[in-house]
């Protein structure tokens, strides 16, 4: 595991998995490539797991990210948080998430198991994506963000007690504290499907969904 004085590297975090990629080391006229299988942050570090063994302190490296695979999630995350906000909106409170290049997953609050109705929301999602909105990413001093209603959307959840969030809006539609990666503009996201619909309990409900172009 190495730690690195700055990094491109997105840590494991809020549901979203970590960057993969590559570190590559020249030293002596010679280039070692590693690859970066997992980053996940741990004590204040933020630590890249390699496949192998070869670096040592001081070494200076360059880094590159699998793009695809950040990309994709990006989309899946700005996807997420505009399902979640209209879902939140209906009063179903979001008990769990997982971001996937593939597919997502959310655990939800939901007192009647009623798909028509989670159809209906997933429509007016997707005409808001369709709607080339830029979202907004900007910072605000911890007490101030958290004056603002719905900034936080998991149920049981609190940003880090950090003094300053990080707030990711999209205008009209979502503002929530999020550290993760997103697009710059809803029209990069693409379409959710409804990939299965699962009722979990009376009162626990899970949705998996996939993008499509």
């Amino acid at each position: 595991k190495v730690v690195l004085d700055k990094t491109v590297f997105y840590a494991q975090g809020g549901g979203q998995p970590s960057d993969t990629g590559k570190m590559v080391l020249e030293k002596d006229g010679q280039k070692t490539e590693f690859t970066v299988a997992e980053v996940r942050k741990q004590d204040g570090m933020v630590l890249h797991s390699l496949d192998k063994e070869g670096l040592q302190a001081g070494d200076k490296v360059t880094c590159s990210i699998d793009w695809p695979r950040r990309y994709a999630l990006m989309r899946m995350h700005t996807a997420a948080h505009t399902l979640g906000s209209l879902m939140y909106r209906q009063g179903w409170l979001i008990t769990g998430n997982q971001l996937g290049v593939e597919e997502s997953r959310f655990d939800f609050s939901m007192e009647e198991f009623d798909r028509q109705k989670f159809e209906q929301i997933v429509a007016q999602a997707n005409s808001e994506l369709s709607k080339n909105i830029a979202l907004k990413v900007y910072e605000l001093p911890r007490e101030e963000a958290l004056k603002i209603p719905e900034v936080v959307k998991l149920a049981g959840a609190l940003p880090p007690n950090i003094p300053v969030l990080r707030i990711v809006e999209i205008p009209g539609v979502d503002l929530q504290a999020d550290g993760g990666t997103h697009v710059a503009n809803t029209f990069e996201v693409g379409k959710i499907v409804i990939i299965k619909l699962e009722n979990k309990g009376a009162k626990n409900k899970r949705v998996y969904f996939k993008l499509e172009k």
